[in-house]
C-alpha cells in the first residue's frame, strides 16, 4: 500500500515537471518568433487634408509631405508617422544650412591640406622660420644702409668744413641711400605683418582641426 502510494506521488511530480518543461518550451519558442519576425513594411501611405479626408495610395506624393503621412501596413496599422513639411521652417533655416555647406566645405578643404593639427604645425613652423628669415636679411642690408649713410655725411661735412661745393655724385649718393633705407624699414614693417597674420592663420587652422579630430 505505502508502495503505491510513493509511485503515485513520483507520477505526479513528473507530471508536474513535464507541464513546467513544456511551458518553459513554448515562451521560448514564442519569444524567438518575435524577435525573429522581420519588422512591417510600409503598404499604404494615409494623410488627412484640411477637410479632415483621409486619403490613402502606395506611394508617397507631394500632398502626403505637405500635409504629413502616416505609413500602414498590410492590415493598415500605423507603423511610422511623418511630420507636415514646413515651408517657412524651412526657409527660415536656409541660411544656417548654406552656412553649415560653405563651413563643411572649409574643413574638407583644410583636412585636405593638412591631414590633422600636427602637420598644420609644422607648416606653420617651417613658413615663420622662413619669414624670420626674409625679416633678418632685410635688416642686415638696412644696417649696411644706415652705415653707408654716415660714411656718406661725413663726405659731406668735410665738404662744408672746407667751404666747398658738395659734388653732385655725393648728393645723389645721399638722396638714392635715404630713398633705399625708407624702403627697406617698409619692406621689415611688411615682413612684420606678414609673420604675425601667418601665426594668426595657422592658428585658427590648428584650432580647427583640433576640433575635428
Amino acid at each position: 500500500m505505502q508502495s503505491q502510494f510513493k509511485h503515485k506521488l513520483a507520477f505526479i511530480a513528473q507530471k508536474k515537471m513535464t507541464r513546467k518543461f513544456i511551458l518553459v518550451f513554448l515562451l521560448t519558442f514564442q519569444a524567438i518568433y518575435i524577435f525573429a519576425e522581420p519588422p512591417p513594411k510600409a503598404t499604404w501611405y494615409r494623410y488627412y487634408d484640411s477637410k479632415g479626408i483621409a486619403n490613402i495610395s502606395t506611394s508617397v506624393t507631394p500632398n502626403h509631405i505637405r500635409h504629413g503621412y502616416e505609413a500602414l501596413d498590410r492590415n493598415m496599422q500605423v507603423i511610422q508617422r511623418n511630420r507636415a513639411y514646413d515651408t517657412e521652417a524651412d526657409i527660415k533655416k536656409a541660411p544656417l544650412r548654406a552656412a553649415q555647406a560653405r563651413q563643411n566645405a572649409a574643413d574638407l578643404k583644410l583636412k585636405t591640406a593638412y591631414t590633422n593639427s600636427d602637420v598644420a604645425a609644422t607648416k606653420r613652423n617651417d613658413a615663420l622660420v622662413h619669414i624670420k628669415k626674409q625679416i633678418a636679411f632685410q635688416q642686415d642690408q638696412l644696417k649696411q644702409l644706415q652705415n653707408d649713410r654716415i660714411s656718406f655725411k661725413r663726405q659731406q661735412i668735410e665738404y662744408l668744413r672746407k667751404a666747398e661745393n658738395v659734388p653732385t655724385s655725393l648728393k645723389n649718393n645721399l638722396d638714392n641711400n635715404q630713398k633705399n633705407i625708407e624702403s627697406k624699414k617698409e619692406s621689415i614693417n611688411s615682413l612684420q605683418i606678414h609673420y604675425r597674420n601667418t601665426q594668426a592663420q595657422y592658428d585658427r587652422i590648428i584650432t580647427r582641426l583640433k576640433a575635428l579630430e
